[in-house]
């Protein structure tokens, strides 16, 4: 097998799916919430990781000689798990910070 090549094929394409999706998402929708309906977008935003995870596992099995079939589904496999790990925690370092206000005051007791 060409470890450097399902490697590093498998990170650059992680890295466009997911910075796409992600840039898509903040473009588009102004946040990275979870959006209220299906529509275009989220189809939009699902496009990019799904079209580079095929053309990164095509590229792989068109640039090996040997178990291509294995390998190409190895890179799908691994840009899946890179890219849906690179989503989680964009998610979560692009989410807007809580506010930082304390639990309301209880109301006071002195009605005289």
């Amino acid at each position: 097998m060409r470890w450097k090549l399902l490697i590093i094929t498998s990170l650059v394409a992680a890295i466009v799916g997911a910075g796409g999706s992600l840039a898509l998402a903040l473009g588009l929708t102004g946040s990275t919430r979870r959006p209220a309906a299906l529509d275009f977008y989220v189809i939009l935003m699902l496009i990019v990781p799904f079209a580079a995870i095929f053309f990164a596992s095509l590229f792989v099995y068109r640039h090996t000689a040997r178990w291509r079939k294995a390998q190409a589904l190895s890179t799908a496999l691994l840009s899946i798990l890179l890219t849906l790990s690179i989503l989680i925690a964009g998610s979560i370092l692009l989410a807007p910070a809580p506010s930082e206000q304390g639990p309301p005051a209880p109301p006071s007791r002195n009605t005289t």
